[in-house]
């Protein structure tokens, strides 16, 4: 059996195997991967619809429009997570975005493609911190790496299949059927998710279900949550991640969100449209582009991996110089083995760069602070996604030689290893106790030594 139920009075208490968990949220995730990549591989298609009249300019400004939806969801996920729960938050966000992608497909125009943009945005924004927040909960601490690797690898391979399907697709069929595509397995997930995912111990706890969270947590043979922010909620969740101790790693955390971000959405906006104007057709962009989700979803796997045995911190660092490395390698033309050989190292610093950061994120802050945390950085972190598609469209239309495409973007993979090189321990005060390291509460032994 996948699930068991415990009765305790009238509440049952459900409780999850890990590979159900884990099969349910790479499918939630895979969709996230998709919904974002398949806009960058309907560029050029879109910029080709004289029905629908787009220029590179308004290109870019649709790519940010996603990103300004994920900014207001992923704040509204930190100022919510611990009051509806991310049970209910996963739900609701999944159907946000399908219903974003429904207007894109069917748009009639510029405007209403923008608004379907943004609907996915928002149910993306709520989703990514989410589940990622309620995965590292139900997860044993030494697994938590791995286990959100995991997660992520459902959104490479959503993201792989974006740029092979549009290769399959394009320009034969209409880009619209890309976006019809996107919806299907939400309709199909949904319910299993409504039935399948339990409610969290930590939640449990905020709720005062004291006895359920304990029966949970041992149903599962997890650790005992701890609220070590009792008693510090105010403005949305957002106050205990700048108190002493704390707000150091919560500053750099936003940073190298912000980064990674910038790339995620610059790169993946704009990346065949870049390979087109280095002279390579659409049809070989396109496989170039999914050479690079194939590195994605083997490194964030092989990452958690190894984060979980040396800690998050030097995974991170290497994989934001390994996209620096990979951009000025690729700038400098090289053949066509070479380039896909880079494109699949540089999956890792694009891409993968963040998605460790959120491992990274949720196994440095304590147990309570875990959801918010990541919730907030990545709502911040929305600001270099909004930078990002805006700031290719420019170079692109800038007659700066082609380099210039690929330095414009190394710069912030610099300064994420910086920033992410400089965090600091996370050291809180349980109520009640003596001061202590949450990070040895609730993280893998190599993950206090940062």
């Amino acid at each position: 059996m996948s699930t068991k139920e415990q009765t305790q009075g009238k509440e049952h208490i459900r409780a999850i195997s890990e590979r159900v968990l884990l099969t349910v949220a790479l499918v939630i995730g895979g969709l996230e991967g998709y919904d974002l990549a398949v806009y960058g591989v309907t560029v050029p298609s879109l910029l080709a619809d004289h029905a629908l009249n787009v220029d590179k300019g308004a290109a870019g400004t649709l790519g940010s429009v996603v990103a300004v939806g994920m900014m207001i969801g992923a704040g509204l996920a930190g100022a919510m997570i611990s009051r509806i729960g991310p049970r209910r938050l996963i739900l609701s966000s999944c159907m946000i975005f399908s219903v974003g992608m429904l207007l894109s497909a069917s748009a009639p125009s510029v405007l209403i493609f923008g608004l379907g943009r943004i609907l996915v945005g928002l149910g993306l924004g709520i989703v990514l911190p989410t589940l990622l927040a309620y995965v590292a909960d139900l997860s044993l601490p030494g697994r938590r790496n791995r286990n959100t690797g995991i997660v992520m690898a459902g959104y490479a391979v959503g993201g792989l299949a974006a740029p092979l399907l549009g290769a399959a697709l394009l320009p034969g069929a209409s880009f619209r059927w890309l976006y019809v595509i996107g919806i299907i397995p939400a309709v199909v997930i949904l319910p299993f998710a409504w039935k399948l995912l339990p409610e969290t111990p930590v939640h449990l706890l905020r709720l005062r279900r004291t006895e359920s969270a304990h029966r949970l947590s041992a149903a599962m043979g997890l650790p005992e949550p701890v609220l070590v922010a009792a008693g510090k909620r105010h403005f949305a969740g957002i106050g205990p991640l700048f108190s002493a101790g704390v707000g150091g790693a919560t500053i750099l955390f936003w940073i190298m969100t912000f980064c990674g971000l910038l790339l995620v959405f610059g790169i993946t906006a704009w990346l065949p449209t870049m390979m087109q104007a280095n002279g390579y057709s659409l049809g070989s962009a396109l496989l170039q582009t999914a050479a690079m989700w194939i590195g994605v979803g083997v490194g964030v796997i092989v990452g958690g991996k190894i984060a979980d045995r040396i800690g998050a911190k030097p995974v991170v660092v290497t994989a934001f110089l390994m996209g620096a490395l990979s951009l000025v390698a690729m700038s400098l033309n090289p053949n066509v083995v070479v380039l896909f050989i880079l494109m699949f190292l540089s999956g890792v610093g694009f891409i993968g760069s963040q998605i460790l950061v959120n491992g990274f994120i949720l196994t440095r802050y304590p147990d309570d602070m875990r959801g918010s945390g990541l919730a907030w950085a990545l709502s911040f972190g929305r600001l270099g996604a909004i930078v990002g598609p805006s700031l290719g469209a420019w170079v692109l239309t800038s007659g700066l030689s082609v380099e210039w495409n690929f330095y414009t973007f190394a710069i912030p993979a610099v300064v994420g290893a910086i920033a992410s090189l400089l965090v600091p321990r996370i050291r809180v005060s349980e109520p009640g106790s003596h001061e202590q390291v949450g990070a040895l509460r609730t993280d893998a032994p190599g993950e206090v030594t940062g």
